[in-house]
Formats: structure tokens, C-alpha cells, sequence
């Protein structure tokens, strides 16, 4: 803590230890003030002036300290003063002593506050940012919240003082009204409650619920002005509740949620459902990491003690298997599943017509036209290629195609060159090296994986490298060329250019959310990477909700799902009650080998934020089971608040890392801390028990060392 902060410290607790010693509250009664108030009119009949100004300091400096008897101090106001000057006096001295009381709030507090609690303060002052004025003028109209402490409290956000002033000022001006206009009437006050009446109370409650009120009436004008264009196309009545485009995790959690309250919803998918998380994303993916992980255990069998061998296969029944299991899982996302749900489903475009209308354009040639009361937009992301010259010509492959251009391969390409550094093109990069490819990675950023901490970059790179895959990173792809059939994709690394031959290339530098075809220009829907939604999921118009990758900020299936549930129930029930997306714990993983897997903060996440952590690693080299399996590699990560054990976050880097992650997304979720975790029986020998062990690194760094030394004094005296 600096000086200046300590000495402010220093002069508020003088001023507060000072008004206790010399009983300084013996002034601010009711019976002192009665008692007195003769002579203080003589005083002011004396020196008006001086004795507004002495007023005046007295009323900022008590207000600034949050000392108890403003009310008191309001009352002689208007004893003294009368109405008006009184009240003139009262507000500005109140508003200035708040002010004072905020900024000391702000400066000796906010620091430490936002040290502890910065992920939950960071929320708060996302809502101050947008409605923290409002809230504020609602808080001031009811004198029943103490006033000191929505001074200290707002001193902890990032509220501007000066809106904070205005506000203040205009806000408490009601109730400075009623208290000095009762100061006039001292002598037929009894008590401070009797000022405030039960009749009062109510008027003070209604003036501060009449802020919500307005502020309902202003939404209900906004929203008939979104809707003002089309208000001559609205149905009188709609043939759906809620009709969902796009059948991957977001729609198909929609539709389920809207079935199951006995809605009625229809379901259009112009593909194949499940999206792209069943059919080209996480289900394929996972598949081929599995036969890549099983050849390369083949080649390794020394570290089980068994003979290596280079495995034998055709690649062709690799893709088969792959796409044997995507079968196997359809049917849980089928039309005739969700049919039996209660869901209408309708394979075809659709296309968005009003707020209310969408035509839908069936895979059989005939159109549908539906109308409803409200609409999810599920409609998912796609790969993002890069507009590199000669891209186009090069038969490029994103993750989206490769399955179906390699299932008629009969060999593993033999050069594959890998474009993109993140979770999916790491995935990829390595499964193929596993397989037999020679796989060159290509990141234009300094490190793989960059959203992780730099170490765990690092752990990837080396993994990828140790299967062989050549990993350029801080190499810039300028353009594809392709002379004689021979194709190379040409890079800039440290200035001068390279060419890396490839037999094929696969495209994984991202996914773009899937923002066209829709409707949504023609709706004037605002679109930026994402479709742009509020913190309910609703877009510019409140019926039209969007879920999943198109609505961003997440581009995970879990995710998805999670976001669908609010984009439903909101749909379906907002008129009654909203909800308001949930993102403060999600998890997610990178299934290498050795998975990643991470919720809530990082340490680079941390550094950047400004927020204090405690780290605490376990290494998992030192995991029975992990020794057992030939798999003790990596560790478990868990950022904590400093001195405390509510975690912020952890990362995992192991076998199974994705697994073991759950435990901690569990514990965040419901608030449990480590020592929750370490006094929790983990079966032995499991990858699960690293879990506690890290709770125990840090239960170890925080043992009461003081304490021990007498507990061994004490052990020492009883063996005499």
C-alpha cells in the first residue's frame, strides 16, 4: 500500500477514533438539537454567513467520514435555515460529502477488492457501464438504503464521479425535502421514525419502483419502434411458438427444450443434423485421434514392455471406422428422434421474411411459409479460409471436407502441410504424424495454442514435434503455387521466404460464424463476426433469439447447448421472466496428447486483467496411477485467490486432462474450494486423485507454521 493511501487511512480512522473519544454523537440527537435550536437561530440571526459555511464543512466532512446522525444534522438544516436555504445548504453539502466518501471508497479500497474478487467485479461493472446511472438515481430516491453505503459500494466500480455527483445530487434531493421540511417543524418531533411514516415509506418506495416503471415504458417504446416497419405485417396469430433454424447442438437443445413444455416448434436444417460438431467436428475428430493414439502405442511398445511394431493398415478403413461411429451416434440427433419428441422437423432453407414469417425452401423444391412468436437463429460457424493467392486451385481441405476427400485416399497423405496453430489444426497435425503423414504446421504467431499459458505452448510444441510433425511458428503464409503439379505453399519467416512442399493442405486457422442466407441483412439484424445479441440472447429484435457459434463468444458444442436453454426459455417465457446467459464458468479441452484442458482463469489471462492470483502446481510425474499407465506427464495448475482457497481457474495438462477437469468445473460452479476437494475420498489409484494432491500443494503452502512449532513443543513436553 502507498503512503499517500496509508496516510488517508490514517486521517479517516483519526477522524472516526475522535468522533468515539470525545463522544461527538452526543451531538447529533434529537433532544440536543431541540434543546439547542434557540440558540443557534441566535447565531445565525448573527453571522448568517459564517455560520452557513461552518454548516456547510461540518455536513461534507460527516458525510465523508459515513458518520452516523445525518438525518440529524438534515433536521437543524432546516430548524436553523428554514426550507429553502436549508435545503439548498443540505444538498450540495451531501452530495459533496458522498462524493468524498466515494472517491475515499475508490481510492484506498477498490484496489485490494479488485485483487479478490476481479472475475465478480468485472460483471458489476459491466452493468454500472450500461445502467449503473439509472440504478444509482432508483437507490437515491429510497432514504431506507443507508446512504453511506451505496457511497463506499459505487466507490468500488468503475463509475465516473462526476456521473456519480449529478446523480447523487438529483437523486437525494427528494428525501433532503422531507427531512429539512420536518427541521421547520422540530419542536412537534418526537423521534427520527416518526418522520418517516409508514404513508411516507410507501411514497418513497413508489418513487423509487417508478424509475423501473419508466424505464419498462421506455423499452416498450424502443420495441415498437424496432418493430414500427413491419407493425402492418404482424399476425393476429402465429401457426408456431418458436421456430429454430438450424439443427447442430444450439437448435437441436432449442427444439428439444421447446417440445418438452408442450410448444409448438418447428426445426429447419438444411444438411444434415447434428451440425458440424457430429459430422465434421468433435465425433469424427475424436475418432481418428483414437486409431492415431493406438498406432503410435504400437510403435511404443517398449514402454509396455511389449515388442514395437509399425503398424499396418489401410487408411480407407481408418476414414470407415470414422464414419461407422458418426452412424452410430445419428440417430441420437435424427429427424425421426426429434420427430417422436414432438418437434417438427424440416429439411430446407430457411429465410427469415419479417420478425415474425420465415419461408422455408424444402430440399424437395416447395416452399413453406410458417409464421411465430418467436425465432432461435442456430445456424452454426464454418471454416474460415484465408484469402491467399492460389489457395482456390490448390484442392485445400478444411475440417470440414477432409473427410470426405481422404475416406477415398487409400494411403495417409504422405506430405500434408497443416495451416493454423490452434486447438484443431494442433488435433489434426498430430493425429496425421501418428498416421504417417509428414505433417509441416504452419502459425504465423509465435506460439501454438497462444490462448494458453506459455508453457503449456510449449508442452504442445514439443508433443507435436516428439510425433514428428515440423512445427514453423512465426512463419506467414503469402500464397499457394502450383507449377508442373507440384504445389507448395510459399512462407515469410524472418524476412525471407520458403517454400514447403505438400501432396495435401489442410485449412484450420478458424471458424466464422455463418451470418448470410438467412434473412438477416434484409431484417437489418446487426452482425459484427457474430450476430449481435444482449445479454439474454435476444438480437435487435426482441422475439429473435441466437444461440451456439453464431452467436459467439464461445465456439463450443457444450456451449452451444448451454446458450440454447436461455435462447429457449426466453423465447418461450420472457413476457414472465428473462434469464440472463451464464458464462462464468466454462470449460473447455484440446484432446493432443497430452490433452489441455482449462476453466475459468489462466496465469496469461490473469497478468492481462490486473487481477492477483495464487498458483499452486502438482506434477503429475509423480501420480501413481499416471506412472502405472507410462503416462506421467504433465501437471495440474489452480489459480487461487491470494490466501484464500476459492479458485479462479485451472489448467490441466495429462492423460485424460478433459476428464479430471470436470471436478473443478463442479467446485467453480457451486463455490466449493480446495479444501472441499482435499477433504473428498478419491479412489485410489485413479488420474483423479492429481485433483486432490493439488489441493494438497496447497494446503501444504498454507499450514500454520507458528502454530506446528508449539504443536512440537507441546509433543516434546509429553515424551518428558
Amino acid at each position: 500500500m502507498s503512503f499517500r493511501k496509508i496516510f488517508l487511512l490514517a486521517v479517516v480512522a483519526l477522524g472516526i477514533a475522535a468522533f468515539f473519544v470525545f463522544d461527538l454523537g452526543r451531538f447529533l440527537s434529537l433532544e440536543y438539537l431541540k434543546q439547542s435550536q434557540a440558540s443557534f437561530e441566535a447565531l445565525y440571526a448573527s453571522q448568517p454567513l459564517k455560520v452557513s459555511l461552518v454548516y456547510f464543512a461540518i455536513y461534507v466532512a460527516a458525510t465523508a467520514l459515513s458518520f452516523p446522525g445525518a438525518a440529524i444534522i438534515t433536521l437543524a438544516g432546516g430548524a436553523i435555515f428554514g426550507l429553502w436555504w436549508g435545503t439548498l445548504l443540505v444538498s450540495f453539502a451531501s452530495s459533496l460529502g458522498a462524493t468524498l466518501a466515494f472517491l475515499v471508497s475508490r481510492f484506498v479500497l477498490r484496489d485490494s477488492i479488485e485483487a479478490k474478487f476481479g472475475n465478480r467485479l468485472a460483471e458489476i461493472n459491466r452493468g454500472i457501464e450500461k445502467d449503473g446511472a439509472f440504478y444509482l438515481f432508483t437507490l437515491r430516491l429510497i432514504p431506507v438504503v443507508p446512504f453511506f453505503v451505496i457511497n463506499l459500494v459505487m466507490g468500488l466500480t468503475k463509475m465516473k464521479a462526476l456521473t456519480f455527483y449529478a446523480v447523487s445530487q438529483i437523486g437525494m434531493l427528494a428525501g433532503t425535502l422531507v427531512y429539512v421540511n420536518a427541521g421547520t417543524q422540530l419542536a412537534q418531533i418526537d423521534s427520527l421514525q416518526g418522520i418517516l411514516s409508514p404513508a411516507l415509506l410507501g411514497s418513497f418506495v413508489l418513487l423509487g419502483v417508478f424509475p423501473l416503471i419508466a424505464k419498462w415504458i421506455v423499452g416498450l417504446m424502443q420495441k415498437r419502434k424496432v418493430y414500427a416497419r413491419w407493425a402492418s405485417v404482424k399476425p393476429q396469430r402465429f401457426d408456431r411458438n418458436l421456430i429454430v433454424i438450424g439443427a447442430g447442438a444450439g437448435g437441436l437443445v432449442s427444439a428439444y427444450i421447446a417440445a418438452v413444455v408442450k410448444a409448438k416448434v418447428t426445426l429447419v436444417e438444411a444438411h444434415k443434423m447434428g451440425g458440424d460438431c457430429l459430422n465434421y467436428g468433435c465425433v469424427p475428430s475424436k475418432a481418428l485421434i483414437k486409431s492415431a493414439k493406438l498406432a503410435h502405442q504400437m510403435r511404443h511398445g517398449e514402454t509396455y514392455g511389449l515388442h514395437s511394431t509399425t503398424p499396418t493398415f489401410s487408411f480407407k478403413a481408418v476414414m470407415r471406422r470414422i464414419q461407422d461411429i458418426v452412424r452410430a451416434i445419428e440417430p441420437h440427433d435424427s429427424v425421426e428422434r426429434y420427430t417422436g419428441l414432438g418437434v417438427e422437423v424440416l429439411q430446407g432453407y430457411a429465410k427469415l421474411v419479417n420478425p415474425w414469417t420465415v419461408q422455408i425452401k424444402l430440399n424437395d423444391g416447395s416452399t413453406q411459409t410458417l409464421t411465430t412468436r418467436s425465432v432461435v437463429i442456430a445456424a452454426g460457424a464454418r471454416p474460415f479460409v484465408p484469402p491467399l493467392p492460389g489457395l482456390e486451385d490448390s484442392g485445400y481441405v478444411t475440417s470440414d471436407t477432409m473427410w470426405d476427400k481422404f475416406g477415398e485416399l487409400d494411403e495417409v497423405p504422405k506430405r500434408l502441410v497443416v495451416l493454423g496453430g490452434g486447438p484443431i489444426g494442433c488435433e489434426l497435425a498430430q493425429s496425421f504424424a501418428r498416421l504417417g503423414s509428414q505433417v509441416t504446421q504452419v502459425e504465423m504467431g509465435p506460439r501454438v495454442m497462444a490462448r494458453e499459458d506459455e508453457e503449456v505452448s510449449e508442452l504442445a510444441r514439443q508433443a507435436l514435434m516428439k510425433d514428428g510433425v515440423d512445427v514453423r511458428t512465426g512463419h506467414k503464409a503469402l500464397r499457394v503455387e502450383n507449377t508442373g503439379g507440384m504445389k507448395a505453399l510459399v512462407v515469410e519467416h524472418a524476412g525471407t521466404e520458403e517454400r514447403i512442399e505438400f501432396d495435401e493442405l489442410l485449412c484450420a486457422v478458424g471458424r466464422s460464424a455463418r451470418l448470410t442466407g438467412y434473412g438477416l441483412e434484409e431484417l437489418g439484424i446487426p452482425t459484427n463476426k457474430t450476430v449481435e445479441t444482449n445479454e439474454y440472447l435476444q438480437t435487435l429484435y426482441p422475439n429473435i433469439y441466437a444461440a451456439g457459434d453464431v452467436a459467439g463468444p464461445y465456439q463450443f458444442t457444450h456451449v452451444a447447448s448451454h446458450q440454447a436453454w436461455y435462447a429457449a426459455v426466453n423465447a418461450l417465457f420472457g413476457d414472465f421472466k428473462m434469464f440472463k446467459a451464464d458464462y462464468r464458468v466454462i470449460p473447455w479441452a484440446t484432446f493432443i496428447d497430452p490433452e489441455v484442458a482449462r476453466v475459468g482463469l489462466n496465469e496469461q489471462e490473469a497478468k492481462e486483467k490486473g487481477i492477483a492470483v495464487e498458483v499452486t502446481k502438482y506434477g503429475i510425474d509423480d501420480l501413481d496411477r499416471a506412472i502405472a499407465d507410462s503416462e506421467a506427464h504433465g501437471f495440474v495448475k489452480v489459480l487461487t485467490v491470494p490466501g484464500k482457497d476459492t479458485i479462479l481457474g485451472v489448467t490441466i495438462v495429462g492423460t485424460h486432462a478433459g476428464d479430471l477437469l470436470a471436478e473443478y468445473v463442479l467446485a467453480m460452479k457451486h463455490g466449493l474450494g480446495l479444501n472441499k476437494i482435499l477433504g473428498t475420498i478419491h479412489t485410489y489409484p485413479t488420474l483423479a486423485e492429481a485433483n486432490k494432491y493439488a489441493a494438497g500443494e496447497w494446503k501444504r503452502a498454507h499450514a500454520p507454521q507458528q502454530l506446528l512449532a508449539w504443536v512440537g513443543r507441546f509433543h516434546d513436553w509429553r515424551r518428558g
